[in-house]
This record gives C-alpha cells, structure tokens and sequence, in this order.
C-alpha cells in the first residue's frame, strides 16, 4: 500500500488549484485525522475558499485533473473519498451559530447522527493553510463554549431521564420489539455519550472512534466502553453476517419499489 505522503504529494497541488482568487485551505479529516489510520482508512480531503475557479466547480479543467488522479489512485487500490469544498465565510457563520448554543448538527446520509462542523473542524488535520484560515477555527475551538455545553446536557438529559421512567419501554421490553429496543438502545447510547462529551468539555468524536475516543476522558461513568458494548453488541457478535443481512434486506426491498 503507497505511503500517506504519496499520495498528499500528488493530489494535494490538484486540490489547491481548485479555488479561485482569495484565501483557501486544504485538510484532511476521518480517521486519518484523529489518528486512527488502519488498513480500512480512506482519504477524506476538505478545501476551503473564498470562492471556486469556475461557477460549476466539477465542469472545469481543474476539477478534471483532479478526478483522474482520484482514478490513477484508485487503481492502485486507495480510496480517495473526493474533497469537500466548503466556502470559509458561510463557514465562520456556522460556526458562530453553534458557538452561540443555537446550531443543530446537519443531517447528511453519510452521518448517522448528523453532520457536527465544530467536531468536524476540530479533529481535522491541516494540509495547506498559506492563510491561516484553518489555524484560527483551531484556536477558536479550543475553547468549549459555555453555551452549547449547556445545551447539549440539558437536551440529553431529558431525553434520557424521560426514557428511564417511561412505562412505555417496559412494555416494549415485555413484547420482544426488537426494531424498537434496537433503535432506542443506539439512540439512548447516543445521549450518554453526548453528555460525557460536553461535560469533559471535548468536542464529540462524530460517527467514527466515538469509544475509544471516550477512554482518555476524565468525567464518565465507570466501565463506560464495556457497559455500551454490552449494551449494543450480543454475546458472540458477528458482524460480518449482520451487515451482509442488512445489505440483502435492503437489496430486497428496492424490488418492491415502483418502477419510474
């Protein structure tokens, strides 16, 4: 497998022809970002700028050039997840949302609990930054605002308080609802795991290493990881089969639908 710095050194120049005049910035985020790069890992490229080269960005030569070392690096067997263009002034609007305690994650289907730009921001690593641009959401970030922990906690906990004396999940328990108790098991787990996170003040890890992530905290309950693990994995999991289930139901279903 090609070494990280190959392929920086190759598509990190493509990727920095892609804005236009003004500032930009490249990153990269993932597990490359929080270092956790396994033999799983793809690459996970963000550029920022104040504007793009060409009013549709994909239809310019830049862009082009940029889709074929993609392809020349997915031939050898690396998946290049594209690059993320983002303009920095709506950026630093959002950013000042969620900052103020009033941003809600942004519900994209590659995020299963949504899209949270501070943890987004905060985990990534710089590449190019002739500007700053990156470095100053860092320094910003480094600061847990009073306002969104707050938030988080208090809309956490209600929901988790509101399941634990609800009559309601007694009686799914007593029927068997295994869609339901599977559902509400990940999404109770969700707001444990949301709360610990703010309480340490650290921003939350997003979809990825969310628990291993959680081990270097110092606030959270005892035991956290293996009480969570038990609490959504079987006794002898097999997740391979799981996932191939999954796949095969939804490979199923899209037969049903009606044809256009």
């Amino acid at each position: 497998m090609p070494l990280e710095s190959e392929v920086l050194d190759d598509l990190v120049p493509l990727i920095a022809a892609l804005p236009g005049p003004g500032r930009m910035a490249v990153g990269i985020g993932g597990s490359r970002a929080k270092g956790r790069t396994d033999g799983h890992s793809d690459y996970d490229f963000r550029v920022y700028a104040d504007q793009w080269c060409g009013p549709d960005l994909t239809a310019t030569p830049q862009y082009a050039a940029f889709a074929k070392g993609m392809a020349r690096w997915e031939a050898r067997g690396v998946h290049i997840d594209g690059t993320w263009p983002r303009l920095i002034g709506l950026i630093d609007a959002e950013l000042d949302d969620w900052f103020a305690g009033t941003a809600r994650p942004t519900n994209l289907d590659w995020a299963i609990w949504g899209y949270y730009l501070p943890t987004d921001l905060a985990h990534q690593r710089i590449i190019l930054d002739p500007d700053g641009v990156m470095a100053g959401w860092k320094a910003r970030l480094d600061i847990y605002p009073d306002a969104l922990r707050g938030r988080v906690i208090a809309e956490n906990m209600e929901l988790l308080r509101y399941w634990r004396d609800d009559y309601h999940y007694e009686s799914k328990v007593l029927r068997g609802d295994v869609v339901f108790l599977a559902g509400l098991s990940s999404r109770l787990v969700h707001g444990v795991l949301q709360v610990v996170f703010a309480l340490n003040r650290r921003w939350f890890p997003g979809d990825g290493w969310t628990l291993t992530m959680a081990e270097s905290l110092d606030l959270k309950p005892r035991d956290l990881s293996a009480r969570i693990t038990a609490i959504l994995s079987p006794a002898t999991p097999d997740f391979p089969t799981q996932r191939h289930a999954n796949i095969a139901l939804i490979h199923d279903l899209e037969h049903l639908l009606p044809s256009d």
